[in-house]
């Protein structure tokens, strides 16, 4: 069986995404900080019939997400998708948002830990896997302020751009030995209770996006707007 690795694993994108996967014959490796909530996510799954199984690790702890994943690789046999989304639901001490005019490096920095350093490490992780093999996938998420910056995120918005940079440019060199990396860019407030004004949609109505990302392979990146 094929496996995808979810890291940032939550009850709203990341379930969406392993329902979309594990109804396609994927098992699922789930990633994320709180044991007890991925605990549930794999129950849930279970329903449906889709194998899944927890593995803790804070993606600001670099060591601690590759152990992570290679716990996962070892426990399924391997990584064939990876999928990167960690979003805070709830406050995440030293993360802060900022518009342009107050950003500064101490700002910055934690959000380019959480986007970009966290991304890397968990690419490094499964990469040379998939390259031995020929085969894989590696697929990332960010806000559409990484393509059209939004002034209210002025620091996550360039943290997410640098994330944006990278995979694109990273799925430029993999072109021709197997292995694929695209980007989502989700430009609405997933679920209800989002902001005024702000256009809204459920994550199970988004998640069929990464299933057409990775098997299509036509583009590396998809702007969701609604």
């Amino acid at each position: 069986m094929p496996t995808i690795a979810i890291v940032g694993a939550g009850p709203g994108m990341g379930l969406s995404i392993a329902k979309v996967f594990g109804a396609r014959g994927f098992d699922v490796a789930l990633i994320a900080r709180n044991q007890q909530k991925l605990d549930g996510l794999v129950a849930t799954l279970a329903e449906q019939d889709i194998t899944a199984a927890a593995f803790t690790a804070d993606i600001m702890d670099r060591p601690a997400l590759t152990a992570a994943l290679e716990a996962a690789a070892e426990h399924f046999g391997g990584i064939d998708v990876l999928e990167y989304s960690p979003a805070p639901h709830t406050p995440t001490p030293g993360v802060e948002i900022a518009g342009p005019l107050e950003t500064t490096p101490e700002n910055l920095q934690p959000q380019i830990e959480y986007n970009l350093y966290g991304a890397v490490a968990a690419a490094h992780a499964v990469l040379p896997t998939m390259l031995d093999a020929g085969a894989g996938a590696l697929l990332f998420t960010t806000g559409a302020g990484s393509v059209t910056p939004n002034p209210m995120m002025g620091n996550v918005n360039a943290a997410s751009a640098a994330l944006r940079n990278w995979v694109l440019n990273l799925n430029n060199v993999l072109t021709g030995r197997g292995v694929f990396a695209g980007h989502l860019a989700i430009g609405v407030w997933i679920g209800s209770g989002g902001p005024e004004g702000i256009p809204s949609a459920e994550a199970n109505d988004i998640a069929p996006l990464y299933w057409d990302l990775y098997e299509k392979r036509d583009n590396a990146e998809y702007v969701y707007t609604g």
